[in-house]
């Protein structure tokens, strides 16, 4: 994350590079950092020239706070892209569906849409460099979800159906009371902590089927140092919010864990020759 960290990272945070099919290992973009800036906040431009009706966006979908994109070129792009869109596999919440209809899930926006979102946020961005720009964000959106699903199984219980992402919110310009906390311990100890923010944050709501309770969820997104092979790394840090009293015990539950883990990793508990200490010795 632009310097190196001599400490274990945050609990719940993972580590993870660009897939094998993801274009990012051939592209000239920055290999650190978030190649776009989330934000909800549409910027004023200027409407000349433009085909797009810019008063048709200003109604945002609730579900992601997001207007519906269109999937037609807009100034000033100057190579087509694809308008195809991809199924992720994260379930989503279809109001009045019954258990035995088809599961649904979200669908992420294609290139073209994607282009105009950045477009329309004032955010000028390269036409050529969309395609990649998507790859990673659909990426970053899946291992995102498998992190909450390692949360959602410790609360699970038999014969329950697999939560689903209700809704969600990008919260670029907020930044988190952990990722503040490790702003400080950066700024304390900047040999042992990294001195970088997240680039980017959202907030997701996940509700459970068994009883249709929701629990709101926290992802900081950092960039983290390139892999051996020079690809791109990420760290997300994905945690239920302190919302409740359940996600407070399970995030201190999650913090013993790993607290553990390192100190068996240390070999607390053993002699130096190996044998296991014992009381008095």
């Amino acid at each position: 994350m632009g310097q190196s960290i001599s400490s274990p990272p945050p609990p719940t945070v993972m580590h993870t590079s660009s897939p094998p099919s993801c274009p990012m290992r051939d592209s000239d973009m920055p290999s650190t950092g978030c190649p776009i800036q989330h934000n909800n906040s549409p910027v004023a431009k200027s409407s000349g020239g433009c085909p797009i009706d810019h008063s048709s966006l200003n109604t945002l979908n609730p579900t992601n706070q997001m207007p519906n994109l269109p999937q037609t070129p807009i100034y000033p792009q100057d190579v087509p892209l694809p308008t195809e869109r991809t199924m992720s596999s994260i379930p989503r919440v279809v109001d009045g569906a019954t258990e035995t209809e088809t599961r649904q899930t979200w669908e992420y926006p294609s290139p073209q849409q994607f282009y105009n979102a950045l477009m329309r946020k004032g955010l000028d961005t390269p036409a050529e460099h969309v395609e990649t720009v998507v790859e990673i964000h659909n990426f970053l959106n899946e291992r995102a979800w498998g992190e909450v699903l390692k949360w959602e199984r410790r609360v699970s219980q038999e014969g329950d159906e697999e939560p689903r992402l209700a809704r969600f919110k990008g919260r670029p310009g907020e930044m988190s009371p952990k990722a503040r906390f490790w702003m400080l311990a950066g700024w304390l100890l900047p040999s042992r902590f990294n001195t970088e923010p997240p680039f980017d944050r959202h907030d997701w709501i996940v509700r459970r089927p068994r009883d249709g309770r929701e629990v709101r969820y926290v992802i900081d997104y950092y960039s983290a140092p390139s892999t051996p092979n020079g690809d791109p790394g990420f760290a997300l840090d994905v945690r239920p919010a302190l919302d409740s009293f359940e996600s407070i015990q399970q995030r201190v539950a999650v913090g013993m864990d790993n607290v553990w883990e390192e100190l068996r990793e240390k070999g607390w508990g053993k002699s130096e020759r190996g044998g296991t200490q014992r009381a008095g010795s």
